[in-house]
C-alpha cells in the first residue's frame, strides 16, 4: 500500500491512512478545499490539514463524510474553531447526527471496542470530539468549490443507510465511500442493508457515467466493471439470504447451508441483517 498523495483527477487527490487503511479525497477549487473523510480522530485529521498545506495553500472550507463510521467521520472538529477559522461547512446525511451520539448503542459498543484493542485506541478515545454535520443532504445537493462542482447524492441503502456518493463531474472521478471496496470484501456490518446494496449500486452505475474514476473508501481506484463485480458478489449474497430464509432455514445456520461468495466471517452480519430486513 503506498502512503502517498495521488492526483487521481485534475486537482482531486487522494491518499490511503492507517489505522484502517482509509482514503481520505482533498478537491481543490478557486475558493477553497474540500476534504471528503477526516479519519478516526482530531488528532488524525489534523495529520490530513498539515499534508494539505503541502500541495496547495488554499483554505479547507468543506468537509463532507461518506457516512458516519467512526474511521470516516470522527476527525470533523479538526476543521472547525478553534482549530481552524473560519471553520469548514461540514456536509452529511440528513441522518448523521444522530449517530453522533455518545449514548446511542452503536457509537458505545464501538469505543467499547476501541478502549480494548490497546493503549493507543484508548487514547484516542480518551480524545474524542464527535462533531456531526451540519449541512445536512436528504437525497442531494450540490458544492460550488469556485469554477467546480461537487455532486452529492444518496442512491439508497447499502454499507450503511446514510451513504453518499460525490461526483466531481469535471475530472470524471466519483466517491464512493465504503459502497465500494478494492482492499477487501464488501463490509456488511451490524448497520448495513445487504438486501438494498445491489440495487443502490444499480443506480449509482446508471448515474456516473461510463468512464467514471470510482475512488473507494479503502482501496485503489476501479472502474465500472469491478463495481459491476462487486454488484454481482453483493447481489448473490442476497439471493442466497432471501433463499434460505423463505425455506425456513435458522440465521445460525444459513453459512453452513449456503452457497456462498464470501467466507462464514465476512457474512455473518450480513445474514442477520438480511434476516432482519426480510422479517
Amino acid at each position: 500500500m503506498e502512503h502517498e498523495w495521488h492526483e487521481v483527477g485534475e486537482r482531486v487527490f487522494r491518499k490511503r491512512f492507517d489505522p484502517c487503511d482509509v482514503t481520505v479525497t482533498a478537491v481543490v477549487g478557486t475558493d477553497g478545499v474540500a476534504v471528503v473523510d477526516t479519519r478516526c480522530s482530531v488528532a488524525e485529521a489534523r495529520e490530513v490539514a498539515e499534508q494539505i498545506r503541502r500541495f496547495t495553500s488554499a483554505p479547507v472550507r468543506w468537509v463532507v463524510n461518506t457516512h458516519a463510521h467512526f474511521d470516516h467521520a470522527w476527525g470533523n472538529a479538526e476543521f472547525l474553531a478553534p482549530r481552524q477559522d473560519p471553520p469548514a461547512r461540514i456536509w452529511g446525511h440528513a441522518s448523521l447526527p444522530a449517530r453522533f451520539d455518545l449514548d446511542d448503542p452503536f457509537v458505545a459498543d464501538i469505543l467499547r471496542q476501541m478502549r480494548a484493542a490497546g493503549p493507543e485506541w484508548a487514547a484516542q478515545v480518551a480524545g474524542l470530539e464527535l462533531v456531526p454535520p451540519t449541512e445536512l443532504v436528504h437525497e442531494s445537493a450540490t458544492i460550488d468549490l469556485g469554477g467546480r462542482l461537487l455532486e452529492l447524492r444518496h442512491h439508497g441503502r447499502g454499507h450503511t443507510d446514510a451513504d453518499l456518493w460525490i461526483r466531481i463531474p469535471d475530472a470524471g472521478v466519483v466517491l464512493a465511500g465504503d459502497l465500494v471496496e478494492e482492499s477487501g470484501p464488501p463490509a456488511f456490518g451490524l448497520d448495513s442493508f445487504p438486501m438494498q446494496w445491489a440495487a443502490t449500486l444499480d443506480r449509482a452505475l446508471d448515474w456516473m457515467g461510463p468512464d467514471a474514476i470510482i475512488v473507494p473508501g479503502h482501496g485503489e481506484p476501479v472502474g465500472r466493471e469491478f463495481v459491476s463485480t462487486q454488484r454481482g458478489m453483493i447481489d448473490a449474497v442476497a439471493r442466497e439470504i432471501a433463499r434460505l430464509h423463505a425455506a425456513g432455514v435458522k440465521a445460525a445456520d444459513a453459512p453452513a447451508e449456503g452457497t456462498w461468495p464470501l467466507t462464514t466471517k465476512e457474512l455473518r452480519d450480513a445474514i442477520a441483517r438480511g434476516y432482519a430486513e426480510l422479517t
